[in-house]
């Protein structure tokens, strides 16, 4: 009975400090005391981190918005402005956040934050690429912005970080592109895998598509030789047979297309000695 009470006592007690502490929130937030706003913006932010609490970042931001221009060009701006551009990082939103981290350099490039605020600025439009089919826009300016920082501090604290997501975003462009390339071989359009393809051998040549993107050249060129009138054939088979010479300088036996190539080469070098 003693331990009933004093657990609901206990749950008592907790509501009513909730309760107090939401009411004294909502009392500074509608104030115009921007010294109180600026204290318990900067609590609620530092809770947050600890706690990693996101509606605690929400309760700091909606404070944050009201201080902000207040203190532009004060001070304690240089903070602020730090704070209020990361807790949108913090809160996933990667356009305001990559936005305002922006700001944030371009108002203090010799702060001790502009680091860290160039990394997180570029990192947020890299976790706001989207997934490989679709378009590429936002990747190509992730990559631009994090190229920035890795020219701007070649040692600094984020760099492995920031040489990592350009990797992953470069491949992630030539995903796309190796699968329209490929799209067109499977629709037996080709003509244009062969442009497609042969682009891409040339646009990415560290590739780990740069194997298949050779073979599929060769593949679509072959049979768009061999489905050809015979009038078109002969040069189209040599122009089949170049390609196959190319996969073969680059990859020789044991590859992975290597026993499928020959077959097909076999064929092709058949029709050819008919002519």
């Amino acid at each position: 009975m003693f331990l009933q009470s004093m657990k609901k006592g206990l749950l008592l007690l907790g509501v009513f400090l909730m309760l107090a502490s939401c009411s004294e929130y909502q009392k500074v937030l509608k104030s115009s005391d921007a010294g109180k706003k600026y204290t318990l913006a900067e609590e609620l932010y530092n809770e947050a981190i600890v706690e990693n609490s996101k509606p605690k970042f929400r309760k700091a931001l909606r404070v944050l918005e009201q201080i902000v221009p207040q203190y532009r060009g004060k001070p304690q701006g240089e903070k602020i402005t730090f704070l209020y551009a990361d807790t949108y990082y913090q809160l996933g939103d990667n356009q305001v956040a990559g936005y305002q981290f922006e700001r944030f350099v371009a108002a203090y490039p010799n702060s001790d934050k502009a680091e860290e605020a160039t990394f997180k600025s570029a990192k947020s439009y890299y976790l706001d690429s989207p997934r490989f089919d679709l378009d590429q826009e936002e990747t190509v300016k992730a990559i631009g912005k994090l190229q920035e920082y890795i020219d701007k501090y070649p040692n600094g604290e984020f760099l492995d970080q920031a040489n990592a997501y350009t990797t992953e975003l470069r491949i992630k462009l030539e995903k796309k592109a190796y699968e329209i390339a490929k799209q067109y071989h499977h629709t037996e359009n080709y003509k244009s895998a062969i442009v497609a393809f042969s682009n891409f051998i040339t646009e990415y040549p560290g590739s780990p598509f740069r194997e298949a993107a050779f073979y599929y050249r060769f593949d679509s060129a072959y049979e768009l030789a061999i489905n050809s009138y015979e009038v078109l054939m002969q040069e189209r088979l040599n122009t089949a047979k170049g390609f196959y010479n190319n996969y073969i300088k680059y990859y020789p036996e044991g590859s992975v297309y290597y026993n499928q190539l020959q077959s097909d080469f076999q064929d092709l070098d058949s029709r050819l000695q008919n002519f």
